[in-house]
């Protein structure tokens, strides 16, 4: 009969679903520490522990050394007391001895328990790693156990809790107790203090598997969410596409009567969603990311050293919509587009216009083409200043004037972007592209705390460095770290440096060996099967060949032959036909006569062998195939 301790090691271990090998490995260990702290052992000196959990007993069992007197009881026995274990001990030698204390129960009891407990809440905390690191970047649920000024606590599956701060809240949401949520992990750490799960409501991500999980169209992969820009608790733009033809992602993503998208509305405390469909041009792409003001047009700025800019047109009434309260449209469409977006009215474009065409001399030739026009517009545009309406033909001539003017300048900026990047192509071109290869923790002539700043800048390669120096030689003082004479060693690095020179391998040609003329030969199935009529007993019964499966034709390259008492003169297409056909004849008999022996042994009745010839027609210009009957055991009978 199991004793209470075993009873209770074993529902301790079947309720915290622990493994039992490592609950006993971790008690074998506390009860060696215990004992080497109880007696004052030597960490050198060999112990084990032996636990019955019938009894419920523990042994303990030290390495001592074989003596004739005792000096020390923790390290020598006597010689007749290990003899009872070791009959054949002598004295020097090493045996284990039971050396359990008379008090080691009780100590025993007490480290199990703080053992099993230490080693619970570290199996604990394994598990819950275990599952919540599988988790990051995903939604999970769980019941919100406390709240305060600066973070809410919220309790997770297998008894965890997880944190989230103030600033991943969405603004205006509220909890209360017992409240079940759901939230985005962001991170799983696994620190001294025990498991840190980062939560978030106001990631965009959140926002992200939110319509994957209302969209099936989005999970299965046919819609593709390419960009979120989002304002928690108050505005959020999205922009999709469709992965295949035929498939509207917007309609998709919004559902019959807006139900998908409401239902994140609402997850989201009545947060406004855009949803826009991607599209590969910039300009469309950005006006639709303006939405829902109207856009007259957009007008890249690819420039070349700063951020890439967007300048946006909208007539008058939609420009407080386009730029939205506080900016808020406008910043969201840059966040979404990746472009910094300069939003203007069509007036004010205008007025830009004609201040551009008069102040730039790259536009005097188009200013001398537009003079009528510049005057129109300025008497336009002094009219709307007085507070007069312009009708729409009038404030059509302006959006015409303005694209026509800001389409040049996109053009312009356009060569000149084209130039620089084949500009800085040529540069490329000219270093080794091996330094592309080396890293740059590689270089040698570099200290090392100069190498990690380069590499914090972006520059992983001898390439990019080189290739920086070269375009762009103030940027690499500008990094924080760098000094002058730093930049100096740099520079003599760069200039100094050579490569190996390139081993090449010759490349022996083999002369290949003249083609022969050869001809072609097609082979022709030699027995073809052919069911006849026989008669048996008065019955008309047709009996079919044994089928032989007919070969592929096969293209062979053959010498061409020259038969006796033949010129070796070219022939002409008929006869070599002919003489192909008398060939297969022969063979065609010889086959023919193996196949009426095998027919014979399997005693099938009624059953016949023909030969064929194959013969060109040339009045009908084809082949003809003509079937033989064999009459007698030597002739043959046209059939």
């Amino acid at each position: 009969m199991k004793s209470e301790f075993a009873l209770a090691f074993n529902e301790v271990l079947e309720e915290r679903g622990l493994p039992r090998d490592v609950i006993l490995g971790a008690l074998e260990s506390a009860m060696v520490s215990a004992y080497r702290k109880a007696v004052g052992a030597s960490t050198a000196q060999d112990v084990q522990v032996v636990m019955d959990f019938d009894t419920g007993s523990v042994s303990v069992f030290a390495e001592k050394e074989v003596s004739d007197s005792i000096t020390d009881y923790r390290t020598e026995v006597l010689l007749e007391d290990a003899r009872k274990n070791y009959p054949d001990c002598e004295i020097g030698d090493l045996v284990l001895v039971e050396s359990t204390p008379k008090d080691f129960g009780r100590i025993a009891a007490s480290t199990a328990k703080q053992a099993i407990q230490t080693k619970i809440r570290d199996a604990e905390k394994q598990r819950q790693y275990e599952h919540f690191i599988k988790q990051v970047g995903e939604i999970t649920s769980g019941i919100v156990q406390a709240v305060n000024s600066r973070q809410a606590t919220i309790g997770l599956d297998m008894k965890a809790e997880g944190i989230m701060q103030k600033k991943d809240m969405i603004p205006n949401e509220r909890f209360r107790i017992h409240d079940r949520i759901r939230a985005y992990v962001v991170s799983v750490e696994d620190s001294s203090k025990g498991l840190q799960i980062e939560l978030s409501r106001g990631h965009r991500n959140f926002l992200r598997r939110l319509l994957e999980n209302e969209v099936p169209e989005i999970y299965h992969g046919i819609v593709e969410i390419r960009s979120i820009a989002r304002e928690p608790g108050q505005r959020a733009k999205v922009a999709v596409s469709a992965t295949q033809q035929g498939i509207d992602p917007v309609g998709a993503c919004v559902g019959q009567r807006g139900v998908r998208i409401q239902a994140i509305v609402r997850e989201l405390h009545d947060e406004k969603i855009d949803v826009i469909e991607w599209n590969q041009d910039a300009a469309v792409y950005i006006s639709k990311a303006i939405s829902p003001a109207r856009v007259s047009g957009v007008y890249l700025n690819p420039s070349i050293y700063e951020h890439k800019t967007a300048t946006v047109v909208v007539p008058e009434d939609q420009l407080s919509l386009a730029i939205g309260r506080e900016g808020q449209n406008a910043r969201l469409a840059a966040k979404l587009t990746g472009w910094r977006i300069d939003i203007m009215s069509v007036s004010e474009a205008a007025a830009k216009a004609l201040v551009k065409l008069r102040e730039d001399k790259s536009l005097a030739g188009l200013a001398q083409q537009e003079a009528d026009t510049m005057a129109r517009v300025e008497e336009l545009l002094q009219m709307k200043s007085d507070g007069r309406v312009l009708n729409m033909d009038d404030s059509a001539l302006i959006g015409r004037f303005v694209d026509r003017v800001e389409r040049r300048g996109e053009a312009d900026r356009k060569d000149e972007v084209d130039a620089h990047m084949a500009e800085l192509k040529a540069v490329r071109d000219t270093i080794d592209p091996r330094a592309f290869g080396m890293s740059i923790y590689d270089v040698p002539g570099i200290k090392e705390h100069i190498l990690v700043i380069l590499q914090e800048n972006h520059l992983e390669t001898f390439g990019d460095l080189i290739f920086t120096v070269r375009t762009n030689p103030d940027a690499i003082p500008a990094f924080n770290g760098i000094s002058p004479k730093n930049y100096e060693e740099i520079l003599d690095v760069v200039n100094t440096y050579e490569f190996p020179p390139m081993e090449v391998e010759e490349v022996v040609e083999v002369e290949q060996p003249a083609k022969e003329e050869t001809t072609l030969d097609v082979a022709v199935p030699d027995v073809v099967a052919v069911p006849e009529t026989v008669e048996i007993d008065g019955e008309v019964e047709t009996a079919e060949e044994e089928t032989l499966e007919e070969p592929e034709p096969v293209l062979e390259e053959v010498q061409p032959v020259q038969v006796a008492g033949e010129s070796t003169e070219e022939k002409s297409f008929e006869e070599l036909f002919r003489l192909d056909t008398m060939q297969r004849d022969k063979t065609t008999t010889e086959d023919d006569d193996e196949l009426n022996q095998l027919g014979a042994s399997k005693k099938k009745k009624g059953k016949k062998r023909r030969g064929y010839t194959v013969e060109f027609d040339p009045d009908q210009n084809t082949d003809v195939v003509r079937y033989t009957h064999r009459k007698g055991e030597d002739g043959w009978e046209d059939w």
